[in-house]
């Protein structure tokens, strides 16, 4: 087992979150994580995991379509 476990400070971090949002992720039970003791730590393929499945891409406008901005 390779995968490096992070604290919630780094998973906030690498979010660019405050340490409450991976927290209620945690809480609400939206991603996987790992106890260790009194300590909650949450897999790196699991946050990997997490961001891909809450990726939105983009929608390209189909030919012709011109989007106007509406006063």
């Amino acid at each position: 087992m390779k995968d490096r476990l992070l604290s919630v400070a780094e998973v906030a971090e690498y979010l660019g979150t405050t340490e409450r949002f991976p927290r209620r992720l945690i809480a609400e039970r939206r991603i996987v994580f790992v106890k260790v003791g009194r300590h909650v730590r949450i897999p790196e393929s699991a946050l990997e995991s997490f961001v891909l499945a809450n990726t939105v891409s983009p929608i390209s406008p189909s030919r012709g379509t011109a989007y106007r901005a509406v006063a």
